[in-house]
């Protein structure tokens, strides 16, 4: 499992957790529901990363960007 995979299986428990109106620590920082746009937004840092990780491990390149209209 890449880092990438890892971060995004951590953001998603995070994500989880919070939803279910818990807090989460990732990196000694506790998270909590006000957070959730901070996690989500972390996620799909970490999707990207893992996304490009992918890519280059097939020999190619991600066709496609996300853009973040959200702020």
């Amino acid at each position: 499992m890449t880092k990438a995979s890892e971060m995004v299986d951590l953001y998603i428990a995070a994500e989880i957790a919070v939803l279910k109106g818990q807090s989460f620590t990732i990196n000694n920082r506790q998270l909590t529901r006000a957070d959730l746009s901070e996690i989500q937004g972390g996620r799909r840092e970490w999707e990207n990363k893992k996304n490009q990780e992918l890519a280059a491990a097939s020999g190619g390149s991600s066709r496609y960007g996300l853009a973040d209209f959200t702020q």
